[in-house]
């Protein structure tokens, strides 16, 4: 039975939704478990995402944990999100960076670098939740070689909004939402949100139907025109709107959270619009042609994304 009120979603042209699947436990790193929903035999890519990671949630005792140390990364973009416990990074050109929970960060790896992400000393020696998440999107191939660049966004200014009813509110990590714009820039257009649900609350997001979008639940069930999912499950929805529709009404994703539930529903929605271009990959490299693979593997091997100084 649906349990959900009922919801304006009139004016709205609703994405159906293609897939849901389930993310997989996989480790990375020097041993981090996170839950992976692409890439994997399912699905290789929802053009222009490369890799959607939760990491943990994890609980560590004092002294053990984990992070990942130094590796390099050429041709597109990294995003992480932390939710929980703190991590340190610093690269190869000097750069360093403290993630703690709420905060984001958007780095632009461009022609080449050499990164780490470990748990920060303080939060490793004390233990306690590690949780977050990394998004990987492919840089157009005008920008493979641009300049490494990050952009710092901590938590206070993250941008928020909160719907009329006050039922739902939404961090806008890119793109919009509620009239209100994130302050990141992006070589690809991109909507990232995190959206927090009450019991009974219901909710329809705005998104271009030229965009490959998704949602992915990290918390409580979330209910997508009759069909459900629950955390860890990534929605895949479809990409363009039936013949006969109207194109005139705006799409949007619509979604909303059980009455009965215990808990608030939370979910990340990301879409992007596809670049539609040659992928080559091998491990932390994504460029177009395997080419341009090989020339980014001797790269590396030569030193010439150079090292972090420890």
């Amino acid at each position: 039975m649906n349990t959900l009120k009922e919801s304006p979603f009139d004016k709205y042209q609703v994405l159906a939704v293609k897939h849901i699947v389930a993310s997989q436990a996989v480790n990375e790193g020097e041993g981090v478990l996170v839950h992976r929903s692409f890439p994997t035999r399912q699905i290789d890519q929802l053009d222009p995402f490369l890799l959607l990671d939760e990491m943990g949630p994890t609980n560590f005792k004092p002294h053990l944990a984990k992070g990942f140390p130094d590796h390099p990364h050429k041709g597109f973009e990294t995003v992480t999100y932390m939710l929980a416990g703190a991590m340190r990074h610093r690269d190869s050109v000097g750069n360093q960076g403290f993630l703690q929970p709420g905060d984001v960060q958007w780095m632009t790896a461009g022609r080449g670098i050499v990164h780490s992400e470990m748990p920060d000393p303080r939060f490793a020696a004390a233990g306690g939740l590690m949780h977050g998440f990394q998004l990987w999107v492919n840089l157009p191939s005008k920008d493979k070689l641009v300049a490494p660049r990050y952009q710092d966004l901590p938590a206070a200014a993250v941008p928020t909004a909160r719907s009329v009813d006050g039922l739902t509110s939404v961090k806008i990590i890119a793109g919009e939402s509620l009239g209100v714009a994130a302050p990141i820039e992006t070589h690809t257009k991109i909507t990232y949100l995190h959206f927090t649900l009450q019991p009974g609350a219901t909710f329809a997001q705005p998104m271009p139907s030229t965009y490959n979008t998704m949602a992915y639940i990290i918390k409580g069930e979330a209910v997508f025109a009759g069909k459900r999912a629950g955390a860890g499950q990534l929605v895949i929805f479809e990409r363009l709107p039936a013949p006969d529709e109207n194109p005139a009404v705006p799409s949007a994703i619509a979604f909303g959270a059980e009455i009965e539930a215990t808990e608030p529903l939370e979910l990340l929605l990301i879409g992007g619009e596809p670049l539609g271009e040659p992928v080559a990959r091998y491990g932390p490299f994504v460029m177009n042609t395997r080419e341009e693979i090989i020339e980014a593997t001797r790269e590396y091997q030569e030193g010439l994304l150079g090292k972090i100084s420890h």
